[in-house]
């Protein structure tokens, strides 16, 4: 039996890190000669490290801490008493209270008429699942088809079919061959268009990209296309206007279900419950996590149209997928608390209310030259760094290899601001704090942006 945590031997956290533990997508190699950051505690939007330093998070715990990090306490009471009453049970052919009340919540909130909800542990899977049931739909309609659609540098999630949806080369070579098949369209960063060219033409551009992947791919062989209302990766980029009305009226002239991916931007990050809402995106199934349980539990949902499930209600079929934790009861009951703390304290209202500010405050920063542009929505916003503003020259490999992670990183941190450095597409600095963030933080990072980004620049030059 594990000992409880207050009676357990102390041991050297430093180097169990080093000996034990695998941190996810980091150079472990890095910490060989500097500690691994032991985060120990949080509060509001700022956590605190084992040595007693404290941090602004800025990133929201990878864009899921939607609430902050105040509410342990009321959260793990409605977990207590999940524990107490039901600590698992799968839904595996069972149902319990807590996954219908979260099923039933998570589908009020859903757009248009998506109602019917199909709990995963996170993103990832939470993508896994809608390409399977995509499939799953096709055939159990007499068709075959198995392909997806997503956009280029995004970003969908780890597990293989996931994996395969992602459109960054860099993730995608180490694991090939990968599941077939994916087509990949032009994504909606702006910044690098011609300057002259209007929204209107960007966004016929776009549509007919994807027209004529649909039609080169074959049209009655695909089966999704999966889009994030604003993209994560490469940095925030927003739609133009009338890009998802004419990408549905795309899906619908070939059949092809549209899914929205709402791992980041669910649950109030673009000052709606959902992206697609602000966007009007109307999606056939759409798939969420991060901010379902404010990343107070694993937990992530596909949520789909009843339509795409009346053909597993006849006869003896059914959708042949499942995860054992899958609306795991305590999960659920933590989920359910999240979403009621979001509903009475205002969280999406406040975001909204305050998106302008965030993004005025942050807008300061375009005065200096390594800023080339701010996009984005909500509380989810990029700078992209830019070596030359006029010409919006980007940087070498090598220039982002010395700038973002042998500079940048490791300065922010020295300052106390948690964001992300990222070169996956151009280099972007991502910006995305709990919504519970307010005109204070707003001035505080964009304070310590400010002062390292002249570093920064004063560096290259």
């Amino acid at each position: 039996m594990t000992a409880p945590a207050a009676t357990r031997p102390r041991i050297d956290l430093q180097q169990a890190a080093r000996e034990h533990l695998w941190l996810h997508f980091t150079r472990m190699g890095s910490y060989e000669d500097t500690e691994i950051p032991v985060i120990v505690r949080g509060e509001g939007c700022y956590l605190e490290d084992v040595n007693g330093k404290r941090f602004l998070d800025a990133l929201a715990g990878l864009f899921a801490v939607n609430i902050g990090y105040s509410y342990g306490e009321e959260v793990g009471q409605a977990a207590l008493a999940q524990m107490r009453e039901l600590p698992f049970y799968t839904n595996w052919s069972y149902a319990h209270p807590r996954a219908i009340e979260l099923a039933a919540e998570v589908a009020s909130l859903a757009p248009g008429d998506l109602d019917r909800v199909f709990f995963v542990s996170g993103g990832s899977e939470a993508v896994e699942s809608a390409w399977k049931l995509a499939r799953q739909y096709h055939t159990a309609r007499g068709e075959r088809r198995w392909k997806a659609v997503a956009h280029r540098l995004a970003y969908h999630g780890t597990t293989l079919g996931a994996l395969s949806i992602n459109g960054i080369p860099a993730l995608r070579t180490p694991f090939e061959p990968l599941v077939p098949d994916v087509v990949h369209v032009h994504n909606t960063n702006r910044y690098h268009r011609r300057p002259d060219e209007t929204e209107e033409e960007f966004t016929a551009f776009l549509l007919d990209d994807l027209d004529g992947a649909i039609q080169q791919a074959g049209p009655d062989t695909v089966a999704m296309v999966i889009f994030e209302p604003v993209q994560n990766a490469g940095g925030s980029f927003t739609p133009p206007e009338g890009y998802f009305r004419g990408v549905r009226e795309i899906c619908d002239r070939y059949g092809i279900l549209l899914c929205a991916d709402e791992v980041i931007t669910g649950f109030g990050r673009l000052g709606y419950w959902f992206g697609s809402e602000r966007y009007d995106i109307r999606p056939d199934l759409l798939t969420c996590a991060k901010g379902l349980s404010s990343a107070y539990a694993a937990i992530g949902a596909v949520v789909a149209s009843e339509r795409l499930v009346e053909p597993f209600l006849e006869d003896t079929r059914s959708f042949m997928h499942g995860i054992t934790f899958g609306g795991h009861p305590v999960q659920a009951a933590i989920a359910l608390a999240n979403i009621e703390i979001m509903r009475r304290d205002g969280i999406v209202e406040h975001a909204r209310e305050n998106e302008d500010a965030f993004r005025r405050t942050l807008a300061q920063l375009l005065d200096l030259p390594i800023v080339g542009d701010l996009r984005g929505a909500g509380y989810f916003y990029a700078l992209e760094l830019v070596r030359d503003k006029e010409t919006r020259t980007t940087f070498t490999e090598d220039e982002c290899e010395s700038l973002l992670r042998g500079f940048l990183s490791p300065r922010l941190f020295e300052r106390g601001l948690i964001c992300r450095a990222d070169d996956r597409g151009d280099p972007v600095l991502q910006v995305s704090p709990p919504l519970i963030a307010g005109q204070r933080e707003f001035d505080e990072i964009t304070t310590i942006l400010g002062d390292v980004l002249t570093e920064a620049w004063e560096r290259i030059h």
